[in-house]
Order: structure tokens, then C-alpha cells, then sequence
């Protein structure tokens, strides 16, 4: 192993031990008309004819160079690798700082850097973060370290680790955890267990035991049980989450007690975390012998009682039991659970909380589908008010994770042909899975059907199919990506499928498509086509493309629901994507949209007029990563590509430091929290109203 470069001096380590505590000053602004053409060339993707780079390499003002470094990062374009590294060591600390953190944004670009060039820019951070006098600027080239995930990296991260009371332990430890989310936990399979036990002794700043746990967590190493079990002492909610996670991951059923414990927590989003740990483990249990996890989860049926008095957050645990499912021998637990539900629903005190428990019922019943493959449990759930479209479309997603032996999905062909949209996508999932000969010509009807979200779900299924007989209609289909790019995904996979090298030649022409993704889709198509790698280039988006008007300093938006309000203040470091979500606010177009995905611990996801998550404005936006960090309450916007968001937004229930610089990162929470935690899939959205927040 090589010999790590050696550390800056003790007296350097004091000035810097709480840097990641103190509040960064602002940075200096450029010149209006500096800063409006750098705005320029980011909202189109590009270079400038080369005067982006020199901006950002030779500017004489710090501040031009810093806000062509944050374009830089943004565009995300390989070919100015040497100007990122060049800022590495720049004379000012805001030019080093900015261009590490565009060092991290180039190791998450969507389209996989080359090899060299990760290797490249490994071995820029780790000469930079060796001799960097700044605490501010270490931690940046750390982050991005991280974000890297190179053996070299890991490295690097692994020796500053230790001491624990040093400054750079809560730094490399998150880091460490965002490289074994990226690479897998057996990148960080050789940081030793000791160090990372020592982050989670009692100490005064919380955020060293929650990096720790979030590294113990990702690393996923069967001897760190003992050492996770200790942390659900820890008097911080996200870090008991954490360490609950964790043990779900590599614990067994005899760590049922431990987690029992936990489901005693005040924060519901901890005792979801045990709920979803405790199903896990109960896959684990051995035949034939008595399941610890599924006893406990049997006596939860009092989560029901309080979602039915009104405490919707008590709910989530609910969720991600059933998100989570249970092996066949734990049918009878579900079906018990159902009961409760449908006990609580009679008294319950509003029709918010009927729909949520309707709802719960439904989630479990798709639970108890997806254990035998077939549809059967969801046809009476949801006490007849939940909607056909969204039973039937939850039921056909669940059983198309059947992992068992089947004949295939034939019974969700005749699902191919209802009226709702959401369901004949559903049914395509399920077909996807778990293909039938019978489902072809239904399925090539679909590929030439008006609903383009179905049409390349079609598409994408006639692949899977093999069905030679759709390759005209996904043909026609193709010819509509340079206007549709949303199609590009699932009709580059059909093409692939369904021609061989005879594709070659479309997906060469969409490796110049204006959309990034389109791009992407078709590198990564060619990769796998050809067996050698193939990447594309940058191409300016047209002068014209969608720019909505940025959001002024201080703008909120509120969003009113059936539990309460929620208000978001955006950040100004997000002007596009502010300006889009306000516009769309002030044009009515979140009443009546659900909040369609919550994920305990995790996120809830809304804003798609489709219900299923495939849905937007019919336009797309380019994605503005900000230096805001994914903590509990942060907003940032969905995506499934580089520059593809529209109108799909998240709120985050806990720290999700690998989302950090991943996906735009817009606002956050400053009232209504406790209602974000109540979110429940299928919770209204009655409008979005947008506001200024005074000084």
C-alpha cells in the first residue's frame, strides 16, 4: 500500500476542528454582467468557445473564477477536467474550495467519468487535501473524495479517520459512507471496525456518532453487530435510525430484542426503521422454528389506533412493514395487521384518516399478493374507497416482485387494455417481469397508443418479450425521441433487444441530442451493444429552451394538504428551479396532486399530475446543484437523468448525505415538519401558494 502523504500541522488541526460547525461566510459576487453571461452558458451547457474555462483558470477576480468553477461543476463535462484540478491549488481558498467541490461534481456526473480520468482526479484531491491549510476547503476535497469512491480515495479517507476527536473524522466518515453507497460496501470493506467504533462513543458534538453510524450503516459488515446493538443507546433519533438500519442489513432473528426497543421511540421515523429491520430479519428466520421478528411485529397493531386518531405519522412504521413484506410464513402477521386496520378505521376521527387507513390496507394487501405472485387480496382492500386505478396499479407493481416460481404474469393481460393509464403501465411492469407469449399483440397495440409514459413502457416490455413483430412500432417510436428525450430510456433498451448492432446507427445520432439524458441513454445502450466504451459529447441546448424567470430572495412556497401546511423557503443558489416550481404554483398546478411515494427514514416524493411517478409539465429543467447538504427537511427535485426535472420534488425525513450534490437541492423546510412526517402516500396536495419571507 503506498505511503499516505503526511498531515498539515497540530496547531493547523486545533484552528480547524469545528470548521464543519461554524457557518461558512458568503462568497464574494462577480460583476452583474460577468455573472449573467457565466448564467448564461450554464442554463445552455456551454463552454463559451473556450471563455468558461478561462474564466475559470485565469479570471484576475476570485469571485468570476468561483462562479465559473460552480457553471463548471454544473455542465459537468469531462473535457475541463484540467481547469477543475488547476482551481485545486489556486491562490484563494474560495477558488480551492469551489473547485473541489466541482471535482465532487464531476465524479457523480451521470455519464461515468473514464478511468483516467478518475484516476486523474483521485490523485489531484489527494496531492490538494494533503498540504491544504484551509478547514473549510480539507473538508470540500474530502466530500468529493467521496464522492470519487477510488481505491486511493478510500484510502485517504480511511487515515482520517482517526483520532475520532479530530477534525477531519466526521468529514471522512460520511465520506466514506457516500463511497460504499457508490461503489458498494466492499470498497470500505477494509476500514477497521475500531476506528469507526470510536466515532460512536458518547461525545458533545452529535454529528461525529452520525457520521459514524451512517459509515457503520453503508459498510453493511457482519462484525458490526455488536457494535450497532450498543449504538441504539445513542440519545439522537437519525443516529439510533442509523444504527437500526444497519442492523436490519447483517444482524439475525436474535437481535429482535435490541430492535423491540426501538420501537418504542419517540420519533416515528425510528420505529419505522425497526418496523422495516425486524421484516427483514424475519426472511432470516429458519424453517420450522419460532420467528422472533414476526412475534413482535404481531403485537403492532396499536400503530393503526393512533394513524386512526389522527397521528398519521405513527403510520409510517405501517408502511415499511408492508414496503417491505414478510416471507409466506408470515401471512398470518399481515392479515392480523389488516384486522387492526380495519378495527381502527371505524373509529377513526376524520376522513383524512380513513383515507390513510384504506390506504395502509391496501399496502398491505399488495404485501400479501407479491407473496404468491398473483393478484387476489387487493381486489377487496382499501374498505371501497380507494380508487380502482390506484389498488389495481399497486397490487400489479407488488406481484411483479414475485420471486418465486411462476407460469408468468397471464393475468395481467387483460389489464393491458383498462382505462386508466397508471394501471396499463402497471400491467406492463408485471409482463416486464414475468413475460407471456399471450401478452405480445396487446402489447405492440400499446407501443403506437396516445400515453407516451405507456407507449415506452410497452416498448421496453415487446423487448423483454423478444417479440420481433413489435420492432415496426418501436421503430416508430424512436423517431419521436429527438422531441420526446422521455422515451429515450425504454426504447433504447427495445432497440437493443429487439435489433442488435442493427441499432447502432439511430443511437449514434442521439449521442449529439441537445437533452443530456438522451445521450446518456444512448453511451451507455452502445457500451453494452458494442462491448467497448462510448461516451458522447456535450451539446448546447438551443437559445430558446425552457428558462423560467428566477425566484426572488426570500420566496417561499406553502403547501397546503389534508394534514396541514408545509412551508418551503427556496434557495436563491437555485434560481431555475425556484423559478419553475413558482410558476407552476402560480398557474394552479399542484391542486389535486397526491404526494404518490413516501419512503419511511427516508423521503416523500410529490408533484407528478400522473400519480405514479412518471409524470411532469412536459418540460425539463437543468439541474443547479447547490453546496446545500441533504439534511432532515431539505428539498430537492426528482430526477432520472442529468436535466430532468420538472415538477417532482422531495422532502428528506433524515440525513441522506448521498444525495449531496446528486440531485438539486433547491429549499427547505422552516414550518411544518411535523406535517412532512405525516405524509402518507395518496396525501392531497390542495395547493401550493407562494409567499416572501420577511428579513
Amino acid at each position: 500500500m503506498a505511503r499516505l502523504p503526511a498531515a498539515v500541522s497540530a496547531g493547523f488541526l486545533l484552528v480547524s476542528a469545528c470548521a464543519r460547525t461554524v457557518p461558512q461566510p458568503p462568497p464574494a459576487q462577480p460583476p452583474v454582467d460577468v455573472k449573467q453571461r457565466i448564467q448564461d452558458w450554464e442554463d445552455r451547457r456551454s463552454l463559451g468557445g473556450g471563455e468558461l474555462v478561462r474564466l475559470a483558470t485565469s479570471a484576475p477576480d476570485a469571485a468570476v473564477r468561483v462562479r465559473a468553477l460552480r457553471a463548471l461543476a454544473r455542465i459537468q463535462d469531462v473535457a475541463t477536467l484540467d481547469a477543475v484540478v488547476a482551481g485545486l491549488t489556486a491562490q484563494d481558498k474560495a477558488v480551492r474550495d469551489e473547485a473541489a467541490f466541482a471535482a465532487g461534481e464531476l465524479a457523480l456526473s451521470w455519464e461515468p467519468l473514464p478511468e483516467d480520468a478518475r484516476t486523474a482526479l483521485t490523485g489531484a484531491l489527494v496531492r490538494a487535501e494533503a498540504t491544504e491549510a484551509d478547514g473549510w476547503v480539507r473538508i470540500t476535497m474530502l466530500e468529493a473524495l467521496g464522492k470519487l469512491a477510488t481505491p486511493g480515495a478510500v484510502e485517504v479517507l480511511t487515515a482520517r479517520l482517526s483520532p475520532a476527536n479530530g477534525p477531519w473524522s466526521e468529514a471522512a466518515a460520511t465520506a466514506l459512507g457516500v463511497a460504499a453507497r457508490k461503489a458498494g460496501a466492499a470498497a470500505v470493506a477494509d476500514v477497521p471496525l475500531e476506528a469507526i467504533r470510536a466515532l460512536l462513543k458518547p461525545r458533545e458534538r452529535i454529528e461525529v456518532n452520525l457520521a459514524g453510524a451512517y459509515l457503520l450503516a453503508t459498510a453493511k459488515r457482519p462484525d458490526s453487530v455488536e457494535t450497532l446493538v450498543s449504538c441504539l443507546a445513542n440519545p439522537h433519533p437519525d443516529v439510533v435510525a442509523l444504527c437500526v438500519k444497519g442492523l436490519g442489513d447483517v444482524g439475525s432473528p436474535r437481535d429482535t430484542l435490541a430492535l423491540r426497543m426501538s420501537l418504542g421511540n419517540a420519533a416515528p421515523r425510528v420505529v419505522a426503521e425497526a418496523a422495516r429491520a425486524l421484516a427483514k430479519l424475519a426472511a432470516k428466520c429458519e424453517a420450522h422454528s419460532p420467528c422472533a421478528p414476526l412475534m413482535t411485529l404481531e403485537d403492532t397493531g396499536h400503530w393503526a389506533k393512533q394513524v386512526a386518531e389522527g397521528k398519521a405519522a405513527q403510520g409510517h412504521a405501517l408502511l415499511a412493514v408492508a414496503q417491505q413484506g414478510l416471507p409466506l410464513r408470515g401471512r398470518p402477521v399481515l392479515s392480523r395487521l389488516r384486522s387492526a386496520l380495519a378495527e381502527a378505521d371505524r373509529a377513526a376521527v376524520s376522513d383524512e384518516a380513513h383515507a390513510d387507513l384504506a390506504w395502509l390496507d391496501c399496502r398491505f394487501a399488495a404485501a400479501m399478493d407479491r407473496q404468491q405472485g398473483a393478484l387476489e387480496q387487493v381486489l377487496q382492500c382499501g374498505y371501497g374507497r380507494v380508487p380502482e386505478a390506484r389498488w389495481l396499479a399497486l397490487g400489479l407493481h407488488e406481484v411483479a416482485q414475485f420471486k418465486g416460481t411462476s407460469t408468468g404474469a397471464a393475468f395481467a393481460v387483460p389489464y393491458l387494455n383498462h382505462a386508466s393509464p397508471i394501471v396499463r403501465g402497471a400491467a406492463l411492469d408485471a409482463l416486464s417481469e414475468r413475460p407471456v407469449p399471450e401478452a405480445m399483440a396487446p402489447v405492440r397495440a400499446l407501443i403506437g397508443g396516445g400515453d407516451a409514459v405507456v407507449a415506452g413502457l410497452a416498448a421496453a416490455t415487446a423487448g423483454k418479450l423478444k417479440d420481433a413483430g413489435a420492432l415496426p412500432a418501436v421503430e416508430a417510436l424512436a423517431a419521436r425521441v429527438p422531441t420526446e428525450p422521455d422515451l429515450a430510456e425504454a426504447v433504447a433498451g427495445a432497440l437493443v433487444a429487439l435489433q442488435g448492432r442493427a441499432a447502432e446507427a439511430r443511437l449514434r445520432e442521439w449521442l449529439m441530442h441537445p437533452h443530456a439524458n438522451v445521450r446518456r441513454v444512448a453511451a451507455e445502450s452502445l457500451t453494452s451493444l458494442t462491448g467497448a466504451p462510448v461516451r458522447s459529447n456535450r451539446v448546447e441546448l438551443p437559445a430558446d429552451t425552457y428558462r423560467p424567470a428566477a425566484a426572488a430572495p426570500g420566496t417561499t412556497l406553502t403547501l397546503r394538504t389534508r394534514k396541514g401546511g408545509i412551508t418551503v423557503l427556496l434557495d436563491p443558489d437555485a434560481p431555475l428551479t425556484g423559478g419553475n416550481l413558482v410558476a407552476l404554483a402560480k398557474q394552479g398546478y399542484f391542486r389535486g396532486i397526491t404526494f404518490h411515494r413516501v419512503v419511511p427514514d427516508f423521503v416523500a416524493q410529490g408533484g407528478d399530475p400522473r400519480g405514479d411517478g412518471e409524470g411532469g409539465p412536459g418540460h425539463s429543467i437543468r439541474c443547479e446543484m447547490t453546496r446545500r447538504r441533504y439534511e432532515r427537511g431539505t428539498v430537492g427535485m426528482a430526477l432520472s437523468g442529468k436535466d430532468t426535472g420538472g415538477s417532482q420534488f422531495f422532502f428528506t425525513h433524515s440525513p441522506q448525505p448521498h444525495l449531496d450534490g446528486r440531485y438539486t437541492a433547491f429549499g427547505e423546510v422552516v414550518s411544518g415538519m411535523d406535517v412532512v412526517d405525516a405524509l402518507l402516500e395518496g396525501t392531497v396536495i390542495d395547493d401550493v401558494l407562494v409567499g416572501i419571507r420577511a428579513p
